[in-house]
């Protein structure tokens, strides 16, 4: 595996609240090695934002191990490693042009006037926003912004990127666009990308590898793939011609216990039981003369596979 460029171990984070402390991490560990784009993944206070605001060091860990590069993330030196985009397009300036935005924050970290002019037109191109470098913020579209934000951030160049919920907001189109943006940093220009979303499209199209958190904790940790092939199942969806009585969809409903009907769409969706037959569902719907219109094999996605982690996390922690 190659040079670890994060290390997070048994990370702890309280806040105290007129109410007594709230945990927001309790004992989080993971690596995360150079050139890997990982995503976060959870619910709303899960601890994702969190743990970004510990590794970019705007907020101190309670307890526990937070290091980029090897320097502790509460130093002030972290900052040469890491870049963070938090909030999407609220980190540029509204009254500023793209160009004024990128010269701006190069001039915040003390880069040269050259040097700045040099980032500033790669980026402009390499983001696609050539023609608009003149335009101030507040008159781009949604996803420009975003693009410019994302910009910004990298002006730094620093070797880690750390972002927060960066396609909020965005129309499917915009999103996409900057899905692969996000992909080709990671490949051109070896970045080393941290990305938390609630939109498991995002996750699922842009990292090859997830860290999944419920209340504080890390409940999963793997590649996508591997998760995916993990809950695969033999799931079906099978159209019928007409409706489903409902005496059949009783009979039906004690065989296969996750059998659900969807009597708008006219179709059946059946996970079939270890040592169950899909032909044997076919045959009881031929016995009944429920006449079959379509069929398929459903297969997981993300969602389904985060859905199933939170809920069998739930049902443990009970």
């Amino acid at each position: 595996m190659p040079m670890g460029a994060i290390l997070v171990e048994n990370l702890v984070k309280d806040y105290p609240t007129r109410k007594g402390v709230v945990r927001a991490l309790s004992g989080v560990s993971f690596r995360v090695a150079e050139g890997e784009i990982v995503g976060l993944l959870g619910a709303n206070g899960a601890g994702k934002t969190t743990i970004i605001k510990i590794l970019c060091g705007l907020v101190r860990a309670t307890a526990g191990k937070a290091e980029i590069f090897g320097v502790p993330t509460y130093r002030a030196e972290v900052t040469r490693y890491v870049a963070a985009l938090l909030e999407g397009s609220r980190n540029v300036y509204w009254r500023l042009s793209v160009e004024e935005n990128l010269r701006f924050f190069a001039g915040l970290q003390g880069i040269s006037l050259r040097e700045a002019k040099k980032r500033t037109e790669e980026l402009i191109h390499f983001f696609g926003l050539w023609e608009k470098r003149k335009v101030t913020a507040n008159l781009l579209s949604q996803g420009m912004k975003q693009k410019l934000a994302l910009a910004c951030a990298l002006v730094k160049g620093t070797p880690v990127l750390l972002l927060d919920e960066p396609t909020l907001g965005l129309d499917v189109e915009a999103s996409h666009e900057l899905r692969r943006l996000i992909r080709e940093l990671a490949l051109s220009q070896e970045k080393t990308v941290v990305l938390s979303s609630h939109d498991m499209g995002v996750v699922e199209d842009t990292c090859a590898r997830v860290i999944i958190l419920s209340r504080g904790r890390v409940i999963a940790d793997d590649l996508v793939r591997n998760l995916l092939s993990l809950f695969r199942t033999r799931a079906y969806r099978v159209n019928l011609r007409n409706g489903l009585p409902e005496g059949v969809l009783s009979k039906l409903s004690v065989r296969f216990p996750t059998l659900r009907w969807i009597p708008e769409e006219r179709a059946l969706q059946v996970e079939i039981p270890p040592g169950g037959s899909f032909y044997e569902l076919v045959d009881l719907l031929r016995e009944a003369q429920i006449e079959i219109e379509g069929l398929s094999r459903s297969e997981p996605d993300l969602e389904d596979v985060f859905l199933r982690l939170i809920q069998s996390e739930k049902k443990e922690s009970q």
